[in-house]
């Protein structure tokens, strides 16, 4: 573990900071650091980072600097098999070195962008949560009327008990897709209906109509797209493909034609994409012989509960919550939109008094009952163990150091009361369960939402006698862009009470808020020291949750016709407002809402461009190509020739393409330019390359329809545009081209 160890946290909160300028800051909150998994020899390992993205996994790692000339080759054995287990596990696998993300930071966002595409459709990522709650409806057997109203029945016991997804199982020809129309009815919410078929899409959107006539139905399928009817009857292909078109919030009922095929990368991607409050896969074909396994595959490919939904559901214990203020100021540690700079946490951290507070506070109130203190860093980690030892209470300093063998053994003593105090870092974010922890000690300031869940996660399984679970989040001063994370602001939770529910069933939740308003100690906090029972207000402010739903500077520029350059400028000058600004580390991001870039393209003149109508601007640019030289067309034609299936084309055939145009009008005689390199004749690969970046490339660029990728040496087509393009279109586009250029020929050509 030592090449991990020497990488350090500095390497890391940098690849933070290039992860948020390649895909903006507000996505940065789906990197899962340091997340655990087991290799196949079933030892402990865990990667840099996790991110699930478009329904599958993607592992991202660090390298030491220096590289593996270091490693001994144990080591070099040691990490290959590590390598090979993410593999084995079908994750997709980057590295760089930490020193690379420091030499060409550039080129590093880049390839990002190129590995995970300009827009990805990044998932949380909550391996600890149960799945949603569900069955197997079986009606095959029974008559039709009796089968569909026992189905409807059943389905509206199942909401009556917060049950979120159902399989529903009958025979073809005996009307599951009625059933599921009517039920849709019941429920009320917008719908959406998903089937493999343009057929059984349209077949469905007739039953829609038929027996819901109230309901606005539309069509999400091959060229037909209509977003905003109250049912939406969408093929699998188009909404997969689709996603961004769509809030996650935009259906509170969804229904999964043929969901035997739910394991299929297209259906697993809208499953885990959207959050309806009702799932209901329709099966009449089920490719398993049992139900249950149908409904297994279906359920773990379907969205996770959240935490508060599992807590009141009861699938996970409910939460209580003690803070504890500090006087540790953070309002100037360093931010990368979700990383605090480490060096700075330390500075500010790592001091006695600090330190102190958490030992007092576990002695007050925690004794004899099983904690884990979160900590900053390894060596806060041992610190904390050192101070509640020196205070003769069983401590132990955890980390991802530790060899599976010193997990398991901190683990049966810590279940086993030999150990009081875990004092943990990064091991029990992931990958380490232990049921019977009873307290967590949030000592870790993070601006993460997902690592707090993350450590959060670790005592929220049930366990006999476990009433529920007792947070102490220690609460830092910080300024109001840089407030890490809390049971309250993750909950939502304005009002604070010493000691009561932040998550609880709904009853329980009442019940403790009553009593507390009459200043009277639940019976549950009996045992517990608490005094104070008057409430404090929290602040909620989140700039990631003020941010969702806007558009990023970064996005706005890809949605009007103007160029990068011009909205810089009319943001400097004050003539465009963002209804968001948030200092990140000496730089400021921008986000506007959706009815301000409205607005100001109306003020300016601008087109609106989204991903529906980008390749008709597209064409639109090709249809009225004015030309001062003839290298736009070249261009084109040279893509369409050498291009690959994603739009990609190397930049060195561009070059073999274009010097081979103008050398054959050379060889036969006729005018190759006006000016410029070709014209003169002798010119290097170098100088090729050079003007197809400054000339034609440059305009279509900043109109977002193409970029150039400098480190594989490639210029690739926006992807929404190459991907819509027709082969009718694309002959339309060679044709155009070849009247340009003869109509620019013609004019430069001596009468």
């Amino acid at each position: 573990m030592s090449a991990k160890a020497s990488t350090g946290g500095l390497a890391k909160e940098q690849f933070v900071r290039l992860f948020s300028e390649a895909f903006g800051p507000e996505n940065a909150v789906y990197l899962y650091s340091q997340y655990s998994f087991e290799d196949i020899g079933n030892n402990s390992r865990y990667v840099d980072f996790l991110l699930e993205h478009d329904a599958r996994r993607v592992a991202i790692e660090i390298a030491e600097e220096g590289g593996r000339e270091r490693l001994s080759e144990d080591e070099l054995a040691d990490l290959l098999l590590r390598a090979n287990s993410m593999t084995h596990k079908g994750w997709e696998v980057y590295r760089w070195a930490g020193n690379q993300l420091k030499r060409d930071p550039e080129g590093v966002k880049e390839q990002l962008q190129l590995f995970l595409g300009r827009r990805p459709r990044f998932q949380e990522i909550a391996d600890f949560l149960p799945a949603q709650k569900g069955k197997s409806l079986d009606g095959a057997g029974l008559e039709l009327r009796a089968h569909q109203q026992k189905a409807l029945d059943a389905l509206a016991e199942m909401r009556r008990r917060k049950e979120t997804i159902a399989l529903l199982y009958h025979a073809t020809g005996t009307g599951k897709t009625v059933t599921a129309v009517m039920d849709a009815m019941r429920c009320g919410g917008r719908t959406l209906f998903l089937a493999h078929t343009k057929e059984l899409v349209e077949q469905a959107a007739g039953t829609f109509q038929r027996l819901w006539p109230e309901a606005s139905v539309g069509l999400f399928a091959e060229g037909e797209r209509e977003l905003e009817t109250h049912v939406v009857c969408g093929s699998i292909q188009s909404v997969s493909q689709n996603l961004e078109l769509f809030s996650r919030t935009a259906f509170d009922y969804l229904i999964i034609d043929e969901a035997h095929h739910a394991t299929a990368e297209s259906y697993r991607r809208v499953l885990a994409y959207f959050r309806p409050s009702f799932t209901l896969g329709l099966t009449a074909t089920p490719e398993r012989a049992d139900d249950r396994s149908i409904l297994e595959i279906f359920r773990r490919t379907a969205h996770r509960l959240d935490i508060r939904t599992a807590v009141e559901l009861g699938e996970l214990v409910s939460i209580r919550c003690i803070r504890v203020r500090t006087n540790i100021d953070l309002s100037e540690v360093r931010f990368n939109a979700v990383v605090y700079n480490q060096r700075d946490l330390e500075v500010r951290l790592f001091v006695p008094e600090r330190n102190q507070l958490i030992v007092d506070t576990w002695e007050q109130y925690c004794q004899g009952k099983r904690t884990v203190v979160f900590c900053v860093s390894v060596r806060h980690a041992r610190q904390m163990a050192e101070l509640f030892q020196a205070r003769g209470f069983e401590a132990a300093a955890v980390s991802g150091g530790m060899s599976r063998a010193e997990r398991e053994d901190f683990q049966e003593k810590f279940r086993g009361g030999a150990i009081s105090i875990l004092c943990a870092c990064d091991l029990l974010n992931e990958g380490w369960d232990c049921p019977e922890v009873e307290v967590l000690f949030m000592a870790r300031p993070t601006m993460s939402r997902v690592l707090y869940t993350q450590q959060l996660g670790r005592g929220m399984r049930k366990a006999p006698g476990k009433k529920f679970l007792m947070v102490f989040d220690f609460v830092d001063n910080a300024g109001r862009f840089n407030c890490p994370y809390s049971l309250h602001r993750l909950f939502r939770i304005p009002k604070y009470w010493p000691g009561g529910y932040v998550a609880a069933p709904a009853e329980e939740m009442e019940a403790d808020r009553r009593l507390m308003e009459r200043r009277k100690k639940p019976e549950a906090l009996l045992d517990w020291p608490i005094e104070a029972m008057d409430y404090e207000l929290v602040e909620l402010f989140d700039w990631q949750e003020q941010a969702e739903g806007m558009l990023s500077q970064m996005e706005l520029v890809r949605q009007v016709s103007a160029q990068e350059e011009t909205i810089e400028r009319k943001i400097r000058s004050g003539e465009l407002k963002a209804d968001l600004e948030v200092p990140l580390s000496g730089r400021t991001m921008r986000w506007f809402r959706p009815e301000t870039v409205r607005e100001s393209a109306e003020r300016f003149g601008w087109e609106l461009i989204d991903d529906r109508n980008r390749k008709d601007h597209f064409m639109k640019m090709v249809r009225t190509m004015t030309m001062s030289y003839s290298y736009k067309p070249v261009l084109l034609k040279g893509i369409l020739q050498y291009a690959d299936e994603t739009g990609a084309v190397k930049l060195r055939d561009l070059v073999a393409y274009f010097r081979a145009f103008y050398e054959d009008r050379r060889a036969r005689g006729l005018v190759v330019e006006k000016g410029g390199i070709y014209a003169k004749g002798s010119y290097t690969d170098q100088e090729v390359e050079r003007n197809i970046l400054q000339f034609p490339f440059h305009r279509f660029e900043q109109m977002q329809m193409m970029r150039h990728t400098k480190t594989l040496g490639l210029l690739q087509m926006e992807e929404t545009v190459w991907s819509a393009l027709t082969e009718e279109e694309k002959e339309e586009i060679r044709g155009i081209c070849d009247r340009k250029l003869e109509e620019y020929y013609r004019r430069l050509s001596p009468a």
